[in-house]
């Protein structure tokens, strides 16, 4: 199954340089607080959590903090140059298990910690299986275009009662971003993100147990549309392989602008609507053997 025809050396090209898209950094900020909420509500010990799609590391010292007693935390991304940019980070390329290159944090006055860089594909992590607790992973997915078989490989690495949790685009993100370019052309010019259902139907799939999906939608208000310009660069771009080939130009540049501008509110902004997609689900603890006898557990009374 593929969400979209979505090149990933493309997206790796279009993270290739992290103040590109720096600017972005206070909607995944936003997100994060949100996905860290969700998170509080859940009682887990962690002895090893991952982040995939990491970036720049911005979260890996939330991670830390909210697990304190964790032994090590990985921060994993798609983009070399984005962990490049991880504070007195140290990088290791795919092909590596659990021999990671290693990076003490501190954390005030906290034991310290050991962080591990990797860049790897999501759906093919140089990690052994069964060895993560919790998996963290916010606005990266739906830069995948096989989120199913991502949601296999995170099952894959994740270890019994273990948790996933994750954050994407929804369907309606930029809804008037596509409706402006439909009066252009034909050509795909965002992501067509996967929906709720779907992504609770892929976690199922894949293996996971009492899968939670939520929707989210913020409003973003632009004064400008020059400003509106750059936060869609900053998050990201465009890297469909279908995608319109060339820059538009200047006849289709101004009709686009018009058909944004109608759609100004009595506030005097023009809206963006980013529709956000929280998901978290639990591996279970197998019944059955991998030759298919059942596993029956039985608790005797303590004497």
């Amino acid at each position: 199954m593929q969400s979209a025809p979505i090149s990933l050396n493309q997206v790796r090209r279009l993270f290739a340089s992290p103040t590109r898209v720096e600017g972005g950094q206070f909607l995944l900020r936003e997100i994060a607080n949100r996905m860290a909420e969700k998170l509080d509500l859940i009682k887990i010990d962690a002895n090893h959590v991952l982040d995939i799609g990491c970036g720049v590391g911005v979260d890996l010292l939330r991670l830390s903090e909210r697990f304190p007693d964790a032994s090590s935390i990985v921060g994993l991304d798609g983009s070399y140059a984005a962990l490049l940019q991880a504070p007195r980070s140290e990088v290791v390329a795919n092909g590596v298990s659990d021999s990671f290159f290693n990076r003490i944090l501190s954390i005030g006055n906290k034991k310290k910690r050991q962080i591990d860089l990797v860049c790897a594909d999501f759906a093919n992590l140089p990690i052994r299986s069964n060895r993560f607790d919790v998996l963290w992973s916010n606005l990266a997915l739906h830069w995948h275009p096989t989120p199913d078989l991502v949601l296999r490989e995170w099952f894959r690495v994740m270890e019994k009662n273990g948790i996933v949790m994750f954050s994407s685009f929804g369907p309606d993100t930029f809804i008037e971003l596509k409706q402006a370019f439909s009066e252009i052309d034909d050509f795909p010019h965002v992501l067509p993100f996967v929906d709720m259902h779907d992504f609770g139907d892929m976690l199922v799939a894949a293996g996971f147990a009492t899968p939670v999906m939520d929707v989210e939608r913020i409003t973003l208000r632009y004064a400008k549309l020059e400003q509106l310009f750059a936060d869609l660069k900053a998050l990201g771009g465009n890297p469909m392989t279908s995608r319109r080939p060339g820059l538009l130009g200047r006849h289709a540049m101004a009709k686009l602008s018009a058909q944004l501008e109608k759609n100004r509110a009595d506030d005097g902004r023009i809206p963006l609507t980013i529709e956000v997609v929280f998901g978290h689900a639990f591996k279970p603890v197998p019944t059955k053997l991998a030759s298919g006898e059942s596993i029956i557990r039985v608790d005797f009374p303590k004497k």
